[in-house]
This record gives structure tokens, sequence and C-alpha cells, in this order.
């Protein structure tokens, strides 16, 4: 007899969803392997603490990419949650669900039951919201929601009226009625906590007795007899263990460890698992292929007026904000993300819904190193601020493929990040749109200079340069095994089920067909909440 109906590889975003919801009956037992460890670190929990799981290896995969000829063959770092609650365990806790036409692009695509309209109540399922709008809002859910308008930086509404003036509308929800326009961010914050998928979903029920989980347990292959996955393979303690699944395994390891999975389990392009000795197990050409994310880049300001970086740069300053978060009620800077302010938009005439997504951070970190050694703990020593763009649904598309057969070893990640024309020229019009801003009363009045780029850089060649030098991945990462109607480009049905083999699923961003317009964490808790529905449905009808 099998030692568990279900097994999920991953405790992240989704994983965490898939263990409360798949356990929820107390009839079927699942086992939650997690590569990682324990989320209680403060760090994790304390919002601003974000600045110091991005480059701690306890808690992320501190992943480097290849180095990218689009990019000046510069090397991106990747963070990627290795701990519970995965990714939302250490993101900047932005809650944005993204526009409905991104949704019904994925049903258009050959993916029924996917249409925003389809997919809207999920989202109302998974949140616990203040806005309390039943059309588009969910009471009671597991995941805290926070409004914190009432709280945001002085700088955010200088940016809200600089847009204002420019004749660009305002959103009071980006996830409501009008989700195009400048606003403040929701955030999965609840009372100065993050809430994270482990915090929402499996901290409330992790004493279930169907319920087991196993940290710093690493999935090293998915097991498959015919044509059907049994079980996993895993390394724990130094030793290689075996566990077996009665009813499915379903990898929810993200997008760049799910296809790394595949891959090692002889799932994926043989022209790939050939080159490593691989038995191929399905030919599945897509796998690892599609691989899409977000590339921003940072306009710097110098401020005429104190910001974050007033109070947050100072050790004294560090001090207080402490004091304030621990003695008055967990509250202060350390109890926000320092993404506080932005806008979807249209940089041109003749679209039809946004391209551009438009970041207003009220802090700045132009002196401090990129990558894997950036200190956001440590903002300017002078007042600043930043403003950001990327393209919402870019087009290039890159590749993550397995390197070596040893499974600890991390996959290569080939981003091709701007190897779309039409991307490029949204680098053009992004750069002019947040200048267009910073030059709109009253910012611009606060602004004492453009630390970088800096306005001696104004034509296309050199704002281009300016980004194949300085741009960097936003951690959107999703599409490299994506799910759609055609076998060749596509590794899951519309039910997220791996084609070519039976009782094997990937719930993650990895199935996501295209990257959506804003941040993902939303999206993937959303695919998550209707991915358990779709397997319990599957779980009626008899196994084969």
């Amino acid at each position: 007899m099998a030692d568990y109906d279900y097994i999920v590889i991953g405790a992240g975003t989704a994983g965490c969803v898939l263990a409360n919801r798949l356990t929820a009956s107390g009839g079927e037992r699942l086992l939650l392997l997690e590569a990682g460890g324990s989320d209680r670190s403060p760090w994790i929990q304390v919002p601003i603490g974000y600045g110091r799981t991005f480059n701690d290896p306890r808690f992320n995969w501190m992943y480097q990419a290849e180095p990218d000829p689009t990019l000046d063959n510069r090397s991106q770092f990747w963070p990627r949650g290795k701990v519970l609650g995965g990714s939302s365990s250490i993101n900047a806790m932005v809650y944005v669900r993204g526009q409905p036409g991104d949704f019904d692009d994925w049903a258009a695509a050959g993916n029924p039951g996917w249409s925003f309209r389809e997919l809207l109540p999920y989202f109302r399922k998974l949140e616990d919201h203040p806005f309390g709008d039943p059309q588009f809002h969910g009471a009671g859910g597991p995941v805290g929601v926070s409004d914190v308008s009432a709280r945001v930086h002085p700088l955010c509404h200088s940016f809200l009226k600089a847009c204002d003036s420019l004749g660009i509308a305002r959103t009071p929800d980006f996830n409501g009625a009008q989700s195009e326009g400048s606003g403040l961010w929701e955030v999965t914050i609840r009372d100065g906590v993050r809430e994270s998928t482990s915090n929402a979903y499996l901290k409330p029920v992790r004493r279930r007795a169907n319920l087991e989980i196993r940290l710093r347990a690493q999935a090293t292959r998915v097991l498959v007899e015919g044509r059907r996955a049994t079980g996993v393979e895993l390394v724990e303690s130094g030793s290689r263990r075996v566990v077996k699944a009665r009813r499915e395994v379903i990898l929810a390891g993200g997008a760049i460890n799910s296809p790394q999975l595949l891959e090692l389990s002889g799932i994926g392009d043989p022209q790939v698992l050939l080159r490593f000795g691989i038995p191929v197990i399905v030919d599945s050409p897509a796998v690892g292929r599609g691989l899409q994310d977000h590339l921003a880049v940072n306009y710097y300001y110098r401020s005429r007026v104190p910001t974050l970086n007033n109070e947050l740069a100072p050790f004294l300053g560090k001090v207080r904000a402490a004091l304030r978060y621990a003695l008055a009620g967990r509250s202060g800077p350390l109890a926000m993300s320092v993404n506080q302010a932005g806008a979807f938009l249209r940089s041109r005439a003749g679209l039809t819904r946004p391209n551009m997504h438009i970041y207003f951070n009220p802090a700045s970190y132009s002196t401090t190193t990129l990558g894997s050694t950036r200190r956001l703990m440590n903002p300017d020593p002078y007042p600043g601020f930043l403003m950001s763009f990327n393209t919402c649904r870019p087009l290039s598309r890159g590749t993550i493929h397995i390197r070596s057969l040893d499974p600890l070893k991390s996959p290569a990640i080939q981003p091709n990040a701007l190897s779309a024309p039409e991307d490029i020229q949204d680098v053009f019009e992004g750069s002019r749109l947040v200048r267009r801003i910073a030059a709109a009363e009253p910012l611009a009045g606060l602004i004492e200079a453009e630390r970088e780029p800096g306005n001696t850089l104004t034509t296309d060649a050199q704002i281009l340069a300016d980004f194949r030098r300085r741009s960097g991945s936003v951690f959107h990462a999703c599409g490299t095994c994506a799910m759609g109607s055609d076998a060749r480009t596509s590794v899951l049905d519309p039910r997220l089920r791996v084609r070519g083999v039976t009782a094997l699923r990937v719930v993650d961003a990895s199935a996501f067909p295209n990257v959506t317009s804003g941040n993902t964490n939303a999206a993937v808790m959303m695919l998550a909440e209707k991915a358990a529905d779709l397997i319990l449905e599957d779980s009626r009808t008899p196994q084969a």
C-alpha cells in the first residue's frame, strides 16, 4: 500500500495552499516536502525584513542566471524562497492579481476554465480583504490583504498628485473595477506581520493528523512506473529515501525547480535528456521553455525633502523603527513594504489595456551593490527615492534546463530578457513615461537631481544602453511548464496534468501560459486554489 494519497513537492506559495485544501476532509494523507527550513525567523515575519532575506542563503536559493547576451552578457541574480512559504516568505508583499485580460488570454490560448470571470471566485475565496466589495473581493478567506493607504510615506501622495497633473486617472483598488491608473498597493500583511502562505494556509492546519511536513527534504526524482507517477525519491538527512503516492504526485517547486525535476525524472526534450544519459519517459519538448519574467530598471532621484532613507539609513533611525515596531503595536516603517505606490499605464495611444507597470518607492539604494549583495537594509545616506518600470506582458522568452545529473546543482537559467524587439520599444517608452511623471508637479519641485541614469542620457541609444547595463529581474519567473492545448508547445493540459504520464501535476507559476501584468504571488495562490478543486474532482474518478 502506498505511504500517502498525495505527495506535494515544495511548501512554497502554491504548496501550502494545496496542503491545506487537500487535507480538509481528513480522509486523504498528504506529505509535503520542503527543501528549505522553518520560516520562524523574524527577518521573514517582520515585513521590512525581506531586505535581509533577499540575500540570505538560509532562506533563499540564491540562483544566478546565465550571462545574457541581450543584457551585455550580465548574469542576473534570481532569488527564490527556500523556506516554508517559498517566495511568499521573502517577496515584497504587493498584492496584485493582474489585469482581467491576462487571464482571458490564458483561456483564449486553449485553456478552458481559466478566464478572469471563471477565476474571480478563486481570488475571492483566498481573500480576507478590507474593501468588502462582494463583486470583486472576498472576506474571511485565509489570506489577510491590507489597505495601508493611511500609513504610506507622504512622498507617495506627491507621486499620485504628479500623475493627476498628467491626466492619469487614480484607482482606489488595483484589484477592483479599475485596474488601470495610479494608486497605492494593497499588501499581504496582517497586523504588522507578513502574510505568507505558510502563515495563512499551513500554520492553522499543521496539526492535522493526515498532514505530514518534512523540512530539508530535497526531492531528486519523480518515480514513474509504466506511464504513471507512483512516488518520489528524495534526500533527507544525507540519506536517499523513497516515498509512494496512491493518488498523485504534485510538483509545486516553482518556475525554476519544477522543470528541473521533470527533466531529472525523464520528462522533457529528448535532446536535453539524452545529453545527460537520462532515459526518456515522456517526450515533452516544452519542458523548461517559455520562460518569462518582468525586467525593470530603477531611476534614482535625490530629494529635497525627507524620505524613508532619513528614517532607515542612520543606525539610530533603525533602532527607533525597531522600538516602534516592538512597542507600538507592530507599526511604523518596519511593518510596511517599501513598495508603496505605483501605476498601470498605457505608454502610447492605440493600446486596449495598460502595457507599463510603474513602481514608486519612497527610498533609494543607488549606492548599494546590485545582485546578491544588494543591501536593501541600508538605503542611501541622503534623501532619495526611486521609480522603476517594466513592460506588463513581455514577449521575450528564455529557458531553464538541467546542467547536471546532480539534483542539488542549480539548473541553467537563460532569460533572453530583451530578445523581442517589442520589449526593446517598451524600454524607450517606459523611460519617457517615468521622466514625464518626475517632471510633473508637485514631484518635480521635490527633486534635486536625477542621480541615475542622469539627465544627460536622453537618446534612445543611450537609454537602451543604460537599460542593458542596469536592469534586473523583478522575480516573476513563470511559464516553464505551461498549460495549453498543444503538446508540442505546452507541458500541461488545462487541468494542470503532465501530458504523457498519469497521476502527475504541476501547480505553480511554471504553469502560467503567459506572465500576468503585475506581481505574480496573488495569481499563484489563485492557481493553487483552483488546482485543489481540480484534484479533488478528479479523485472522485477511478484512477487508471
